[in-house]
């Protein structure tokens, strides 16, 4: 499994996006959150984008850096949803938090919801 996040893995659909928003389903796990949606595409399973509130984050710099911080978590992370899932998603990661968080800290949460996601959909699966 290739632990690399190019650009076609990159969610940059604006319909695909505004899809996700009135379509998706949610997980959570503060402060992230995971918005997903099953999806027909052909070019890669899942396809990522991230995103940090400007009513949170007022300075760019400070949201350019957390969502570093998320793409590299996801990236390091993404083993445990694309070896155990089947289907095509796209994915959306929202930082809900307030303070500026640690590579650690983004890390950990990252895990969490990634479980929480296979979790979800294993449930799907299995009804």
């Amino acid at each position: 499994m290739d632990a690399s996040f190019g650009k076609k893995e990159k969610l940059k659909s604006k319909i695909l996006i505004t899809q996700l928003f009135q379509e998706g389903r949610g997980v959570s796990v503060y402060p992230l959150k995971l918005i997903y949606l099953s999806v027909e595409q052909k070019e890669v399973p899942i396809k990522t984008g991230v995103t940090v509130s400007k009513r949170n984050f007022k300075s760019a710099v400070d949201r350019n850096r957390i969502k570093r911080l998320l793409r590299e978590s996801y990236r390091l992370n993404k083993a445990l949803v694309f070896n155990n899932t089947d289907a095509n998603f796209a994915f959306l990661f929202l930082y809900l938090g307030k303070d500026m968080p640690t590579f650690e800290q983004l890390d950990h949460k990252m895990k969490l919801v990634l479980n929480k996601f296979k979790l979800q959909i294993d449930e799907k699966n299995n009804k």
